[in-house]
């Protein structure tokens, strides 16, 4: 009997310690895979900036002259001109620099403006956001491919940009078909950025003058505006400062010729670009602005000149 009791309690004790073992499994914290920023950057060939996402008071001049920039093996490319986009570069547009990719962190070392390090958020699977802390300031990029990206929108929607593109426009045509009026002398148009107190120029010096010695007869303000129903069709309002406003139909010939028409008369002229301006360094002066700042701007010159 005593036999048999201990052999009982010994079978007793080992069950009870037998039912209190349970498995303990340490799990590792397992990171949520994230695509490497490099394939990001690859992803998509060309990244729209989208300047009316803009966040922030400073300015990065590189980015704030580029319509597009592309992420090739190092190579830093972009579309700071309308002129020949689409075919400047294989559409890519000029060479600016080269990156560095450090986890989500982008290091741009422009040629000419120096170095710049973004942190990068993905918004979305086609967006990203450049955030530079130095400066306080966001970019929103949006990525599309070459073949279906818009390069005939982007032109005309920024056609006020691709006028200040060439220093001078020289008129080289005239309709035979019009009548006679003020605008037949004016031989020369120079437009300039809306901040800077008057923004166009208008000279009647003789066709074939050297553009660095024209006499600016009149100045003033020029607005570039929609056509009702037509994309690739614009007004252009030239406000000049003493004397009446003349009105045209803007229409582009190639990336060098603008057509405008003068409804008043029914006189047609055409203008080709001398001196191309190719963007890239900070003393050509030209910056995107969104849409509501050049608005601004150009009410802030009207009402300087009042």
């Amino acid at each position: 009997m005593r036999t048999i009791k201990l052999l009982s309690a010994y079978f007793l004790m080992l069950g009870v310690f037998t039912s209190c073992y349970t498995d303990v499994f340490i799990e590792d914290d397992l990171a949520t895979p994230v695509v490497p920023l490099s394939s990001v950057l690859a992803d998509y060939e060309l990244w729209y900036v989208d300047i009316d996402q803009t966040q922030g008071n400073g300015t990065i001049p590189f980015m704030d002259k580029a319509f597009t920039f592309s992420f090739l093996n190092g190579t830093v490319m972009a579309n700071n001109n309308l002129a020949g986009i689409g075919d400047q570069g294989s559409g890519f547009g000029i060479e600016v620099g080269y990156y560095d990719v450090f986890d989500y962190d982008l290091d741009i070392s422009h040629d000419i403006d120096g170095f710049y390090s973004f942190e990068v958020s993905l918004l979305s699977n086609n967006a990203i956001e450049l955030y530079n802390r130095y400066t306080n300031t966001s970019y929103v990029l949006i990525g599309y491919q070459r073949s279906n990206f818009d390069y005939d929108r982007l032109f005309y929607d920024n056609i006020h940009f691709f006028l200040q593109e060439y220093a001078v426009w020289e008129k080289v045509h005239t309709s035979l078909s019009g009548t006679s009026n003020a605008f037949d002398a004016e031989n020369y148009l120079q437009f300039l950025p809306a901040n800077s107190g008057v923004n166009f120029r208008s000279s009647q010096d003789p066709r074939g003058s050297s553009t660095t010695n024209l006499y600016w007869d009149y100045s003033g303000i020029y607005e570039v505006n929609n056509f009702v129903n037509n994309a690739y069709l614009k007004t252009l309002t030239l406000d000049y400062d003493y004397f009446a406003n003349e009105y045209f139909e803007l229409s582009i010939l190639d990336d060098a010729t603008i057509v405008l028409y003068h409804p008043a008369s029914g006189s047609e002229y055409r203008f080709r670009g001398r001196g191309y301006i190719e963007y890239k360094t900070p003393s050509e002066g030209k910056s995107r602005l969104k849409q509501s700042e050049i608005e601004q701007n150009i009410k802030a010159i009207k009402a300087l000149a009042l």
